[in-house]
């Protein structure tokens, strides 16, 4: 793990919230959209296949926990989980949370619109609404 380096469009593009035991949750900086992503800190890894199968394992039970937490928290009519990649060749998984009356609906939200960044007094707000995700 101590080889590991986040990407540098997802230093760009997210602030680093914290972690679970295998991935970094990031937060992307685009107000729009409640919009998280989990990356597993370990080094050159581009597919969840690269990934053991015990940490193929915990990466699905941090994405499933991150995701229930999510539509709790902020009650999600739809969750949009994805490993996409194209663009940030670095595994990451993309939690994004969806209503029905939000501006994309019923598309997806990458690539659809600029981003908006929180302001600070916004990222406090949600930063105090996340506390419940016991992040390390």
């Amino acid at each position: 793990m101590s080889d590991f380096q986040l990407h540098s469009q997802l230093q760009k593009d997210c602030f680093v919230l914290g972690k679970f035991e295998l991935c970094q949750v990031l937060l992307m900086n685009d107000s729009q959209f409640p919009w998280f992503i989990l990356v597993p800190q370990r080094k050159d890894i581009r597919e969840i296949y690269e990934l053991t199968d015990a940490e193929q394992i915990m990466l699905i039970r941090e994405s499933s926990y991150l995701a229930k937490k999510l539509a709790e928290i902020f009650n999600a009519d739809k969750l949009n989980v994805a490993a996409i990649g194209n663009i940030v060749p670095q595994l990451h998984l993309h939690h994004v949370v969806r209503y029905e009356n939000d501006k994309a609906w019923a598309t997806p939200v990458w690539g659809k619109f600029a981003a908006v960044p929180y302001t600070e007094q916004q990222r406090i707000v949600l930063l105090d609404r996340l506390k419940s995700l016991d992040l390390l």
